[in-house]
């Protein structure tokens, strides 16, 4: 984790971005019930003669990589474009004839041009609405051989802010459990699968890894010590502290909001109850009062409302109650069995996980129980959702057999990708914050 924190620091410093982009207008509605990824061509970049070798060729792969990461781009292939792959013509609509890209359907195309100067080189990246006949955006990136990476996911990026004015979830990371037999350990990988990273060495069983807002720190339950207890990770300098160790149950739910808080389940008086955590003082304030289990709380976007599971209705579901533990409604009614809930970064859906047909299957609802929706439905078991941090896609657990997979999906199911996959037990991911 060091080191990918590291290189990215470095990449951004070297990194300078110049030139126009749309303002602020959103071209494509990708939250439309019929919304299909977006048809986009990516051209070989035209590079000058003392450019670094391969990468006229290699950036766009990059590129071509990164748009499709994101789940809302139909990359076409090179082999259908019509246009001589090696025109020198400058980089403007003018000089393009966009019939040849609508007849192989593309509704975007994004040329571009390397320049060596000095130590450094300029990339130009310019995105055309085919169907318009229009310039989009035209960017420059100014940096070193070594960012290639960088340089295509901010180009990607910029890319998304002038199509839904949102920059997509690169830059992110998420944590997870692996485990093989009785002992687990906490792992970080990157959004595209990869900087796969050990993080602790606990050797035990460890759960329900949980990042801090600021993305510096990972809290989580452990049984290092003979009994499950919360510690509280530091990534940049791997030092830990433990924040709960009471008699019973100590397990970790999510930071608050602003970070100032970590909500718990203990059950140190007899009941699993959820509980916050005042992290600067260790104050603890207990949020349920019932004789049923509450696990699993975690937080709305805006902190002002708590989403949990209990069983006090009989089967587990997912209930909401207000931040001081007030006005608890149940949300789910469908269904036996209804857990691991995770709000939308937007604040107007729960996904979860529910049991049907005898497997568990991913799905979302709204804050008044209304209009639940399934979003898998495949023979295997599906858990543990989480959204990412633009709300436009989740991380859930896919288990079939023996194997685990991490699979990133859509937030309305469709275009799953595996992140990450092993013959041993994987177990609640959790996604990062963009990390700085």
């Amino acid at each position: 984790m060091k080191k990918y924190a590291v290189a990215l620091l470095a990449a951004l410093c070297l990194l300078t971005v110049s030139g126009g982009m749309a303002s602020a207008k959103i071209y494509v509605d990708i939250d439309s019930p019929s919304f299909q990824p977006i048809p986009i061509a990516v051209c070989d970049f035209v590079a000058s003669p003392d450019a670094p070798a391969a990468w006229d060729i290699s950036l766009p792969e990059k590129i071509r990589k990164d748009l499709t990461l994101t789940g809302l781009f139909n990359v076409l292939n090179k082999k259908s474009f019509l246009e001589d792959a090696s025109s020198r013509s400058a980089l403007t609509a003018d000089t393009i004839r966009f019939e040849d890209w609508t007849a192989i359907g593309a509704d975007y195309l994004l040329k571009g041009n390397l320049l060596k100067k000095d130590d450094d080189i300029i990339v130009e990246g310019v995105l055309f609405d085919v169907v318009r006949g229009a310039q989009i955006l035209r960017k420059r990136y100014r940096t070193d051989a070594a960012h290639l990476k960088t340089v295509s996911r901010a180009l990607v990026s910029d890319i998304l802010l002038a199509l839904i004015n949102d920059e997509g979830d690169f830059n992110t990371a998420i944590a997870f459990v692996s485990k093989t037999g009785a002992k687990s350990d906490l792992y970080v990988i990157g959004y595209d699968g990869e900087d796969l990273k050990k993080i602790t060495n606990h050797q035990s069983i460890v759960i329900s890894p949980r990042w801090s807002p600021d993305g510096r720190d990972v809290a989580f339950t452990s049984y290092r010590d003979g009994h499950p207890e919360v510690y509280i990770r530091n990534l940049k300098n791997g030092t830990e502290r433990k924040v709960s160790s009471f008699p019973g149950l100590n397990l970790c739910g999510a930071f608050s909001p602003d970070g100032s808080k970590l909500l718990l389940t203990l059950s140190k008086d007899r009941t699993e109850e959820i509980y916050a955590l005042e992290l600067s003082s260790m104050k603890l304030k207990r949020l349920t009062n019932s004789f049923a289990i509450n696990v699993s709380p975690t937080w709305s976007p805006d902190g002002k409302k708590i989403a949990f599971v209990s069983n006090r209705s009989g089967s587990p579901q997912i209930y909401v109650m207000d931040a001081d533990g007030n006005n608890v409604r149940r949300l789910t009614y469908e269904g036996t069995y209804n857990t691991s809930p995770s709000w939308s970064p937007r604040g107007d859906r729960i996904a979860y996980e529910g049991l049907t047909d005898n497997r568990y299957q991913i799905f979302t609802i709204d804050l008044d129980g209304n209009h639940p929706v399934q979003l898998t439905s495949d023979a295997a078991n599906n858990e543990s959702p989480v959204w990412s941090p633009s709300g436009r896609q989740m991380v859930y657990l896919s288990r079939s057999g023996s194997k685990s997979k991490m699979v990133i999906m859509n937030s309305n199911g469709s275009c799953p990708r595996i992140l990450h996959e092993q013959n041993s037990l994987l177990l609640t991911p959790s996604w990062s914050p963009r990390l700085k």
